[in-house]
């Protein structure tokens, strides 16, 4: 987590050959381009680098790295810095699956839903806060366009999640409510902004700081359309500290590496009852003797949750779970 400023390195003039540290902000064609200080410079990479074959890709956004100036105002990375966390998704390489990680150390994953227009989908709120818990991020919720409910309607949709620990943001960026407290926890930090179209994530973001919204809308044109555009080419520098990533038109993130044995570890509401299930391995499902389904029985449960619990398990082969 970065406190005080929103890049690594002093920024100061540097000698050809000098070594820096920064963070990568932008990877196209080759190019990495790395913020130190108050500059941003173009690098390559240095071809031993190139020669790693990882299960992973070497080199994404929000990677901290070291890297050499050159004599033409470039550089040249020399060392890609552990990974803290990533975000990532499964893709298929020459035959093979691998990973594709999205975003490099992120602190956290803010999940921006409109309570109304539109009409909030909570079953993709439920499988993004799946692909948080799985990724191992602390996930937190913007209910946005709170000027346009009824009074309690907002608490009313989204205090489930409150109640299972998720803290729950409720913003208007026409009214301004809520947005000292997104500010408050988007600054110092390298946050990945998710959730669907029009739930107004550029509004909130030009509420938080002016331009921010727009600069990030004109980084999501850069990224094309179809199911394996690159989906986040660009991290966006806060003025009072820390990085915003976008994820506009993310359509095919299938979770990583995950079975649908596995899928319960990653709904906090269930994992309690799981050990208490009469047979090892239940899909709390079908099953008798289910200690998760007498749970939602007894109401301890949510039925809205366990339905999305459901039809993920059912559909976890399925590359595109947004249509």
């Amino acid at each position: 987590m970065w406190r005080g400023g929103h890049s690594l390195g002093s920024g100061a003039d540097h000698k050809t050959g000098d070594l820096s540290s920064g963070i990568v902000v932008k990877a196209l064609g080759g190019h990495y381009y790395v913020r130190t200080g108050n500059e941003t410079i173009d690098c390559g990479l240095r071809g031993r680098l190139k020669q790693l074959r990882l299960e992973t890709d070497l080199l994404a956004v929000g990677d901290r790295v070291q890297f050499r100036h050159l004599a033409n105002g470039r550089g040249i990375i020399e060392e890609v810095l552990p990974r803290r966390t990533a975000l990532s998704r499964k893709t298929v390489r020459l035959g093979v699956e691998a990973e594709q990680v999205l975003v490099a150390n992120p602190d956290q994953v803010v999940v921006v839903f409109a309570v109304r227009e539109p009409v909030p989908r909570l079953r993709m709120l439920d499988r993004f806060l799946v692909i948080a818990e799985m990724n191992e991020l602390p996930a937190v919720i913007c209910a946005n366009k709170i000027d346009l409910a009824e009074e309690g309607e907002p608490q009313a949709l989204f205090g489930v999640y409150e109640e299972l620990g998720y803290q729950v943001i409720y913003t208007s960026a026409v009214t301004g409510e809520g947005v000292d407290a997104l500010r408050q926890l988007l600054t110092g930090r390298l946050s990945v902004l998710c959730g669907p179209s029009g739930v107004g994530k550029s509004s909130l973001l030009n509420a938080v700081e002016p331009g921010l919204g727009l600069t990030v809308r004109e980084t999501s044109r850069k990224t094309g359309k179809g199911r394996h555009a690159t989906v986040i080419p660009e991290i966006v520098p806060l003025s009072l500290g820390g990085y915003v990533a976008d994820t506009p038109g993310l359509r095919s993130l299938a979770l990583w590496d995950l079975v649908p044995e596995e899928l319960d570890a990653y709904f906090p509401e269930m994992r309690p009852w799981v050990a208490h299930c009469r047979y090892p391995g239940c899909s709390h499902i079908h099953e008798p003797g289910c200690a998760v389904k007498a749970a939602v029985e007894r109401g301890e449960i949510s039925p809205t949750r366990y339905d999305s619990y459901i039809r993920m398990h059912e559909n976890l082969a399925e590359t595109d779970w947004w249509e």
